[in-house]
């Protein structure tokens, strides 16, 4: 970019208003993450909207909400001022440091903690904090590198590593397979406890997988759990069958304490995903986890072919 370029960018404060009282909605919350007050934040605006030459907000009793040009400008900036805090941040780090880790709970439990001490082994200058909360992350605020989501994909400013599917099958313990007399047939499964956590319908869409047509509810007399690691340990115990991604459970499948005793399984769209902030991507803190982690999945992929 060259002087001419640069001089007719508007002030980087306003600029910074901007992205925030359209991210908020608000010029009240917008002035309160700024450390501003409301006047300057409505200057700053003003001093904005005379640059562009057009309203950016409506202002309406007690909101505000964004002109059609204000709308098209939003998306742009705010990608802008993600790549200008990355490109800093990658200007201060090294290969050393704390990677934060923000993680769905089920993926952290199920998978990702019993194989990170092989990333530390690997990087022992990297320290690795988990946040499992159930928040929606800004990671231009720097708390967090890396995030593992799932989704389509398709996140503004976020590079995103597709993992694993969303899926769901039928695991148990041979246990019980062995007191139900063996499994021979998915309506077999009907006389037994089924356990599901949040999805209503899944045990319905997982035996119209295969062939068998159900009544809606058929599950209600199975226990209902809060995340697949308490499914899984459940079926571990034969108390029943777990509907479960088995991708979670490839050490306990491969040992033995529980079996997947029908091949059929289900998927949601989507799938769950690696991110981090594009313009991150060379950071090598970042660039070191993301190959342990892609090098992990495409050998649990092979594991999980092998176990079906």
């Amino acid at each position: 970019m060259d002087e001419g370029s640069a001089s007719r960018l508007p002030p980087l404060p306003a600029i910074r208003v901007f992205e925030a009282a359209a991210r908020h909605l608000s010029f009240t919350k917008a002035a309160a993450e700024l450390g501003m007050t409301q006047a300057a934040v409505s200057y700053q605006i003003r001093l904005l909207e005379d640059r562009v030459g057009a309203p950016l907000f409506r202002r309406l009793t007690r909101r505000v909400e964004l002109t059609e040009t204000g709308g098209r400008l939003a998306p742009a900036v705010t990608e802008a001022l993600a790549r200008l805090a990355g490109a800093f941040a990658a200007a201060r780090e090294d290969t050393g440091g704390l990677l934060s880790i923000t993680t769905i709970h089920t993926f952290a439990t199920n998978w990702l903690v019993p194989r990170l001490g092989r990333f530390q082994l690997a990087h022992p200058g990297i320290a690795v904090r988990l946040d499992t909360k159930m928040k929606l992350v800004d990671f231009t605020q720097g708390e967090n590198d890396v995030g593992i989501r799932h989704g389509m994909g398709l996140w503004p400013g976020l590079a995103a590593h597709p993992l694993m599917p969303i899926e769901y099958t039928a695991l148990c313990s041979p246990a019980l397979r062995d007191r139900a007399g063996g499994l021979e047939d998915p309506r077999d499964l009907l006389r037994l406890p089924l356990f599901w956590d949040s999805g209503d319908g899944y045990w319905q869409r997982w035996f119209a997988a295969a062939g068998v047509v159900v009544p809606y509810g058929v599950s209600d007399g199975g226990m209902r759990l809060e995340n697949q690691q308490m499914l899984g340990r459940a079926a571990q115990a034969g108390q029943g069958v777990a509907l479960v991604n088995p991708t979670f459970f490839l050490d306990e499948l491969a040992s033995g304490e529980l079996i997947r005793p029908f091949p059929f399984s289900i998927r949601e769209e989507g799938s769950y995903y690696l991110v981090y902030l594009e313009s991150r991507r060379d950071v090598p803190k970042i660039a070191a986890f993301r190959e342990w982690l892609l090098a992990e999945i495409a050998t649990d992929g092979g594991q999980g072919s092998a176990a079906q």
